[in-house]
């Protein structure tokens, strides 16, 4: 089993936090995790890619260990945690990279292979949402908020921010005897943290900008045609499995695939998901080195 090191970067105002396994000179695996968690979400799979790949996953600014200024200093958009994991990339020189994005990390990481599609060698999405069609009824109070972002809207998301709905999250769709308890008890503590519900709230109405986005990331994937391996929850209750479905129509050869799980597939999965990229980035990234 590879040893992680736990380290910190410095991007302009950002201290971003990150995780990082494997050979120096493997090729390198970026791992994007979402909301409400952080790079620990990637603590099972981490060391199940690293005999083979450079394993690196930071926390996005907001979220995790990752240090951030205030709101009024740092606009937390979905285009400023872009910049600033560009930043992050530029930094650790990472000039050719696959992608594994979860729910927000999808967004951030299809920004970054819009900026530079000839750094990107595959995608590996995991729930992780570039189509309306994967959207669930769940999102109707976002939505709104995003057609009108006002005060009542914004105060309604915020049910969205309850340690009852971050355990949702973790255990919907799952076993519950085989969900660890402290994983969302975790996310729960960071989101009590500061003016964190405030800046999820942000997000929250930025991440419409996502939705604007998605005929550019279509084409991106029509243009460039990444490897695209799919590996989705089929019981998620807010990515949904025609989200999955939707990439093989810009990128027929994508390979889908539908597990018995919820959002957090990698809770209980782990293990076939490993399996499942092992086997298809040795496809697709063969004698592929990092220069």
């Amino acid at each position: 089993m590879s040893t992680i090191a736990y380290r910190t970067q410095q991007v302009d105002d950002v201290e971003v936090f990150y995780r990082e396994a494997g050979p120096a000179d493997a090729p390198v695996l970026l791992l994007l995790h979402g909301f409400p968690t952080s790079s620990h979400m990637f603590r099972d799979l981490i060391p199940a890619l690293a005999d083979r790949y450079r394993v690196i996953a930071p926390d996005l600014p907001g979220f995790g260990r990752t240090r951030a200024p205030s709101r009024a200093r740092y606009v937390y958009s979905f285009d400023q945690l872009a910049r600033t994991m560009g930043g992050f990339v530029d930094a650790l020189g990472l000039e050719r990279y696959a992608l594994y994005v979860f729910d927000y990390g999808a967004p951030v990481g299809f920004r970054l292979a819009l900026a530079h599609p000839e750094r990107i060698t595959a995608i590996i999405t995991q729930n992780g949402n570039a189509y309306e069609e994967g959207f669930s009824t769940g999102w109707e109070p976002w939505q709104a908020y995003w057609r009108e972002p006002t005060p009542a809207n914004r105060e309604a998301c915020r049910a969205s921010l309850t340690d009852e709905a971050i355990r949702f999250q973790h255990t919907h769709g799952m076993p519950e005897d085989r969900v660890a308890p402290d994983a969302a008890e975790l996310d729960i503590a960071y989101l009590r943290r500061g003016e964190a519900e405030e800046i999820q709230l942000d997000l929250i109405l930025s991440y419409r900008t996502n939705v604007e986005l998605y005929p550019a990331f279509q084409a991106y994937f029509r243009e460039h045609q990444p490897p695209l391996l799919a590996a989705w929850g089929r019981r998620d209750a807010f990515f949904l499995p025609p989200g999955a479905l939707a990439y093989a129509r810009d990128l027929p050869h994508a390979e889908i695939h539908l597990l018995d799980a919820g959002h957090f597939a990698l809770a209980t999965h782990h293990e076939e998901i490993a399996q499942l990229i092992r086997r298809f980035l040795t496809r697709h990234l063969l004698g592929t080195r990092r220069s």
